[in-house]
């Protein structure tokens, strides 16, 4: 995953100006990431939760998933912290679903959804789990004209920021990187900044690639400052 430094995401701008706005969520940002391939372990679900999950519950009082993404959850503690979360009064997780929608925005929902799965490994006639979140949250988001959608995967950043190229039919979409995120947490002392570090270096800084393609911490972090300079609340 490349980590853009050369210009701000206005969709970052927005959401340091106004927290409180709805954020639908892909998988990745809720499961512990797992580079085991490449690094002497994987992230455990306390330390991720740690780290990243409670601070980001407790910064942005507005978040969603869609139901596809929900029964991608094959983790207990996963589920049971997700659970919690959609069950708590107020809710702190919301649930789209597609039942939801009228029949004009179903229509529309699978005409959408016909542009985006030929460029996933989605396949409508089989429901095969593989990119149907991605595929199922991003054609609910346009449909009701939702902004932002938080992603990790580069296929579903690559939908979103390529609409017109490849007419997708997300153009109204906004997406928010996870590092991004990992900057504002940053910025408002949500969460530890060496444990952001952490996360930070084994997301986009563990390969040789990345090593060669990402800027290490430090030079992150001055960089978004440079493209945020207004939001600097440190």
């Amino acid at each position: 995953m490349k980590v853009d430094i050369t210009s701000p995401n206005p969709a970052l701008e927005s959401i340091f100006s106004n927290p409180n706005q709805l954020i639908t969520l892909d998988a990745n940002f809720l499961i512990p990431p797992d580079r085991s391939k490449y690094a002497k372990r994987a992230f455990d679900f306390s330390t991720f939760k740690r780290i990243w999950l409670d601070p980001i519950f407790k910064t942005f009082p507005n978040l969603a998933i869609h139901e596809a993404v929900y029964s991608e959850f094959c983790s207990t503690s996963v589920k049971d912290y997700v659970d919690k979360n959609i069950n708590s009064v107020p809710p702190r997780l919301l649930v789209h679903r597609d039942s939801s929608l009228c029949p004009a925005e179903r229509m529309l929902r699978e005409l959408i959804e016909e542009k985006i799965y030929p460029l996933t490994s989605y396949d409508p006639t089989l429901d095969n789990r593989e990119d149907r979140g991605e595929v199922k949250s991003l054609a609910y988001i346009a449909v009701k004209g939702l902004l932002y959608f938080a992603a990790h995967d580069s296929k579903a950043i690559q939908l979103i920021e390529k609409a017109k190229e490849w007419e997708t039919g997300l153009d109204n979409v906004c997406v928010v990187k996870m590092y991004e995120l990992i900057f504002y947490l940053y910025k408002n002392n949500v969460s530890d900044k060496k444990d952001l570090r952490m996360l930070y270096k084994y997301q986009y800084y563990l390969t040789r690639f990345e090593k060669e393609t990402n800027p290490e911490w430090c030079q992150f972090i001055e960089a978004m400052e440079a493209l945020y300079p207004g939001f600097n609340k440190v």
